[in-house]
């Protein structure tokens, strides 16, 4: 049984409307800005609530590899060259970019890239097998492995709005918090924290949300319907 249903996707940014609007062209849906103080955050809006993807203001700079990322279909990598992306790496299949604020990402060109273009969710991790099967557990889904690669996903992820979620190792550890990380709703968060989940950040001054941490440090919010 499930623990927890896919809520959001949550893009974090320093400011300003360039990284809504690359990401808005990227992945085929509308950029909706709002205003707060000096800076501004807003979100991607599609065809229902599941395409939703908010823009987060955060304080502190990019200065490390991230640990999420998001892969993209496209038609072409000049596509996303001509937005503002950068092309870092190419590999065979895909090719590794980064975004306006040098968030990393990676395209998947297509023949015929979908209208929707958000492909896969992609989580770093030390232990990909351990934390994959953590995610499973938490969604009532199953957790793939691609033996031949040592690779893990979960597909599907109910209420999500990519194919899957694919965990990937790396060597080294988790050093800041993620850019880019995602919200779930739960009836309750305590099955969450006996699951393994840390709680960072009860309910409470400017926010009526759980902050939490999976086994591997990564950020997630819960909101308790």
């Amino acid at each position: 049984m499930a623990m927890a249903r896919f809520k959001d996707l949550c893009i974090g940014t320093g400011g300003g409307v360039a990284l809504g609007r690359f990401w808005s062209e990227a992945l085929g849906l509308s950029f909706e800005p709002d205003e707060v103080g000096d800076r501004v955050v807003g979100r991607l809006t599609g065809p229902t609530p599941q395409h939703t993807v908010w823009m987060n203001v955060l304080a502190e700079p990019r200065t490390v590899k991230q640990r999420v990322h998001i892969d993209v279909h496209t038609g072409a990598v000049e596509t996303l060259t001509a937005l503002g992306a950068s092309v870092l790496e190419t590999f065979p299949h895909w090719t590794v970019m980064a975004d306006p604020e040098g968030g990393e990402l990676c395209a998947f060109v297509r023949e015929t890239p979908p209208d929707y273009r958000l492909y896969e969710l992609i989580v770093d991790a030390a232990r990909p097998d351990v934390v994959a099967r953590w995610w499973a557990d938490v969604f009532g889904t199953e957790m793939q492995r691609d033996a031949e690669h040592d690779g893990y996903w979960i597909e599907p992820v109910p209420h999500a709005p990519f194919e899957s979620m694919v965990f990937d190792a790396v060597p080294e550890p988790k050093t800041v918090p993620n850019r880019i990380h995602w919200d779930v709703s739960v009836t309750d968060v305590q099955p969450l924290v006996e699951h393994g989940a840390v709680v960072l950040r009860r309910p409470g001054g400017d926010i009526d949300w759980f902050v939490l941490a999976d086994p591997e440090g990564n950020e997630f919010c819960a909101f308790v319907e």
